[in-house]
């Protein structure tokens, strides 16, 4: 299928601008990018996906009728545009702290493509015709599984019916620059091979925006002051605190919050003589020397001395220890810890009304229709030892909660009663807390009773490369398994794989390089898979199967049948005796059909309330079943 890329036309003031259509769906994407340094040192791009009502023909269905907060689904959108953010600027332009913001506003959409691959597109060219320096430009496709065979930039029809849900970003080269999976537990070599055709489609869209700058003859800004750190400067913190970063980083008996106070009480000392030493220079030129010293050294240990700051080989597992059914009244429990990382994990059901409602908007724009599976995480500040405002969910914790939950979806019975509620909270954090919420979330469910089809681990690998000064290419790297926070920081990757023993749920790829061969991918595909079998295996030990029952606690369905003859009495005037049955018992009841009711009661002993309460007002001695169609005398003894 043919998408249009154009410029020119909407949003010219813009520092670059492009509208990307795919069939009667259109996005329009722009860049904008200040001229001077911010503030802050660190990377500043802002990103934000909206979708509008009136691009699918409604109106916002909101007492105001406007557009308000964002969505999940725009948020998400918005994140994995975001993720491409060290691979947008260039390297100089990404040392100079200059706030680049990315605005994405959908046009049109026809209810057959989604418009979040065009969005990735369109930032791509609004970032290549603008004059921002950058390494782009990029290439997105999704790719779907149907029916064995691989579709790119499948139809909203076709993805009902898919196994895999695959967005792939890609740049020059064939490089893969981001990934984003949900997957019905496909084989490893299926969805090796939806990679390889996926960026192999990248490429004709990167020729596209290609010849578009050429055609545009786009010319890039110069950058004037970039925030570097003195090679001079450096190399004197070298001297002052290799030695002591060295011992810190190769003592295995550290934990992260003794690792963390070393280090820093090497850096307060090491900055006050540089400091002594180099008055004039300003302050953010003394902190970036000694992180330059400290990551370099951390980096050369792996890559040269094939040794890891908590003593464990490339490939080993931290220590991880489980436990369930921590609590008695929870419908299911469940308790995950790995290394320094700790997630406690809840199951809760409720009645089918109590599934996630989707706006009219957000089916009409994102076919995201209503979900009785749900998983909510949370980061609590102290889960690193830090004092932080306690609010609502932002967006990280969206971010890490839809992956976990993404994991876990699949092994889920469709068929199942109930509305399932997972809450994950973190309550220690050492890396990879997202994936140990997979986790610990399966242990839950199994604790729950909730017969899963089987158990789902998840892991992150993480990457150290030794990268060419010439070209930047990639000469050496070293793949690491089961990542700490400390090398997920100081690291280029963070690979998320999440699946069952026989194929994969979920995966998302964040790159600090501009990109890596598809080589490296295959290879953290096979070491994520090989340790995440071995998680399975320690978790089996806990619990290898769902239990065979719910727990006494939890909630129980039932449905009953009431006649037409006694439908009236059993719901009462107004909805009477219904409203009354609810509010004592707390039950909900639902209307399957004529003469068939679901009712679902939070406890067995409310159900038992509720059947007596039914048979109470239902009964009457006196009634004569009577014969539909029939014929029958009878003598009117009231009329009101």
């Amino acid at each position: 299928r043919k998408m249009e890329l154009s410029s020119g036309k909407l949003a010219r003031f813009a520092d670059g601008s492009a509208v990307v259509q795919l069939g009667d769906t259109a996005v329009m994407v722009t860049a904008v990018s200040k001229t001077k340094p911010s503030a802050s040192q660190f990377m500043p791009l802002v990103v934000d996906y909206r979708q509008k009502a009136a691009a699918a023909g409604r109106i916002p269905t909101n007492y105001l009728r406007r557009e308000l907060g964002s969505t999940d689904k725009e948020i998400l959108t918005s994140r994995v545009i975001g993720r491409l953010k060290h691979f947008i600027y260039s390297q100089n332009y990404s040392l100079s702290f200059i706030l680049c913001q990315i605005l994405c506003n959908l046009l049109a959409v026809d209810g057959v493509n989604d418009p979040d691959v065009l969005a990735i597109n369109g930032a791509s060219a609004a970032l290549a015709l603008s004059d921002i320096p950058w390494n782009g430009p990029i290439g997105a496709v999704r790719v779907g599984l149907v029916d064995g065979e691989t579709i790119i930039n499948p139809t909203r029809k076709q993805m009902s019916s898919s196994a895999l849900n695959l967005v792939v970003a890609g740049a020059p080269q064939s490089q893969v620059v981001m990934l984003e999976a949900t997957a019905e537990n496909i084989l490893q070599q299926d969805f090796c091979h939806a990679i390889k055709v996926g960026v192999k489609h990248t490429q004709q869209i990167i020729q596209g925006i290609q010849q578009l700058v050429k055609e545009w003859g786009v010319v890039k800004r110069t950058v004037q002051k970039l925030f570097v750190a003195p090679e001079e400067i450096v190399e004197c913190a070298k001297k002052l605190a290799f030695n002591k970063i060295y011992a810190v980083f190769t003592d295995s008996s550290h934990d992260k919050i003794s690792r963390d106070e070393a280090i820093n009480k090497i850096r307060l000392e090491t900055e006050e003589q540089l400091k002594e030493k180099f008055p004039e220079v300003e302050p953010y030129e003394i902190m970036e020397s000694f992180n330059v010293v400290s990551k370099d050294i951390f980096r050369n240990l792996v890559l040269t001395e094939y040794r890891r700051c908590d003593g464990r080989d490339l490939t080993s597992l931290r220590d991880i220890k489980c436990e369930v059914n921590m609590f008695k009244m929870l419908h299911g429990s469940a308790l995950f810890q790995r290394g320094q990382t700790q997630v406690l994990c809840t199951v809760t059901f409720d009645s089918i009304e109590s599934s996630v409602k989707s706006d009219l908007i957000s089916t009409a724009v994102s076919g995201i229709k209503d979900k009785n599976f749900m998983l909510h995480y949370e980061f609590p500040p102290y889960a690193t030892n830090e004092i932080g405002k306690v609010t609502g969910m932002n967006r990280r914790e969206l971010g890490h909660g839809a992956l976990a939950e993404r994991a876990l979806k699949p092994i889920i019975p469709q068929d199942f009663p109930f509305t399932i509620r997972v809450t994950s909270e973190v309550l220690e954090s050492n890396g990879s807390s997202s994936m140990a919420s997979a986790c610990g979330g399966s242990l839950a469910l199994m604790d729950a009773g909730v017969p899963v089809s089987s158990a789902v681990a998840g892991v992150a690998i993480g990457l150290i490369t030794k990268c060419s000064l010439e070209n930047g290419a990639i000469e050496d790297y070293r793949l690491l398994t089961d990542i700490l926070g400390i090398e997920d920081y100081y690291g280029d990757m963070d690979f998320k794989m999440a699946g069952t023993n026989k194929g994969i749920t979920a995966l998302q790829v964040d790159l600090k390089l501009p990109g890596i061969p598809i080589k490296i991918v295959m290879e953290a595909i096979q070491q994520a898979t090989a340790a995440k079998r071995e998680i399975l295996q320690i978790m089996n030990q806990t619990l290898a199967k769902p239990r065979p029952n719910r727990k006494e606690s939890g909630p129980v369905v039932e449905t009953i049948h009431v006649p037409l003859s006694k439908r009236l009495r059993f719901v009462g005037p107004g909805a009477y005796n219904l409203k009354k049955l609810q509010a004592q018992t707390g039950v909900t009841v639902s209307q399957l059909d004529e003469e068939t009711y679901s009712v679902f009661a939070p406890t067995p002993s409310a159900m038992h309330e509720a059947r007596e309460f039914i048979r109470e007002i239902c009964k009457d001695d006196q009634e004569v079943n009577l014969e539909f169609g029939a014929v029958y005398t009878a003598t009117i003894t009231e009329i009101r």
